[in-house]
């Protein structure tokens, strides 16, 4: 399979985003009006859903107050907040006038400014690749001030559409796919969701004891109950691959897991399901076997999304990987490398009549 540099060179070279100028804790923002003409990419949208990208940090209740008293306007007309945008549409934006509810840009912690803004590992017109850290979530929540999508939007300001591709589990590190344009997220949702084998999602995984085979396949439908993921043949279609990669003594291995659907914890439950639970998962572990990888300097979830081959609609694809981070190699056993992560693009292979 030979790799096909475009226009400008590929990969290119991985760049390190700066943050915007440094600002208080919170700032306060006034916008004035604005005219907004709905361009070909946005076409389709509901209004309330491109409205909030395109005010980012506009607090969602003033928007919907905005249109529930008409002065939010499409085409001159009040408009609901499920129409569906066409190209061309005219949207009026009036000014957020004093004493109003103020637009409030929240600062993320600078340690997770610092993290993301070095954690690039391939950027195009249409995606934005990071390496997302172990610990760090993907978005912010009840217990979360700013996770990696609202961090990326304080970094990129340039970026109104930035939107996460897919998630990843908190404690989960590695290649974690953004959008930069509607078209974009509504092409990766419809390979993830109609066309699953078609992305390759390999991860990286140490387990419990030997792994059986060096291929096997897992084939066990998940069901959700509570926050906890249980293997149920009333749940959905699970394909899980897993292959062996190397084994540590008699006590653990390191394998390497393709994913062909994305249930929630799919790898984790079928891992454990199989009698090889992942080092350090709280959820679904072993305590004694996390006590020995702890012996050995291993901490948290050893869980690492590697690589990920991405089609793009003009035939091509791109392809990603992150390295192994460096706390695994303590628990393997073997020195430090030093290795980057890196993204490219490559012509597609001619796939044969299935």
């Amino acid at each position: 399979m030979t790799s096909q540099r475009a226009a400008g060179g590929w990969p290119p070279p991985a760049r390190r985003l700066t943050a915007p100028t440094p600002v208080p804790a919170t700032t306060t923002v006034s916008r004035p009006a604005a005219t907004i003409v709905v361009d070909e990419g946005h076409a389709d949208r509901r209004l309330d859903k491109f409205m909030r990208s395109q005010l980012r940090g506009v607090p969602a209740g003033l928007l919907f107050k905005l249109l529930r008293q008409g002065r939010l306007r499409v085409n001159g007309r009040r408009a609901e907040q499920n129409y569906r945008l066409a190209e061309g549409d005219v949207i009026d934006l009036p000014a957020l006038q004093a004493g109003a509810p103020a637009t409030t840009v929240t600062r993320p912690p600078t340690a997770l400014l610092d993290r993301m803004a070095k954690a690039v590992l391939y950027e195009d017109s249409n995606l934005l690749v990071v390496d997302k850290p172990a610990g760090v979530a993907v978005h912010r929540g009840s217990d979360v001030p700013a996770g990696v999508i609202e961090t990326l939007r304080f970094l990129r300001p340039d970026l109104p559409d930035l939107e996460l591709g897919h998630r990843l589990d908190r404690d989960t590190s590695g290649v974690l796919v953004l959008t930069k344009t509607p078209p974009m997220l509504r092409h990766l949702h419809e390979m993830l969701r109609d066309r699953e084998k078609e992305i390759e999602r390999h991860y990286l995984a140490i387990v419990a004891g030997q792994w059986p085979a060096n291929l096997r396949v897992l084939e066990a439908p998940l069901r959700r109950r509570d926050a906890d993921v249980v293997v149920d043949p009333r749940g959905q279609r699970a394909e899980t691959h897993v292959r062996v990669r190397r084994r540590v003594g008699d006590w653990a291995t390191l394998v390497d897991v393709r994913l062909f659907t994305g249930r929630k914890h799919q790898i984790r439950v079928h891992l454990q399901h199989a009698g090889h639970p992942i080092a350090g998962d709280d959820r679904y572990g072993d305590p004694r076997f996390d006590s020995v990888v702890a012996s050995r300097g291993g901490s948290g979830l050893h869980l690492h999304a590697a690589r990920m081959v991405i089609p793009l609609p003009d035939g091509r694809d791109v392809v990603v990987s992150a390295p192994m981070p460096e706390r695994w190699r303590r628990v393997l056993g073997t020195p430090a490398t030093g290795g980057a992560g890196r993204g490219s693009r490559r012509s597609r292979p001619v796939r044969s009549g299935r």
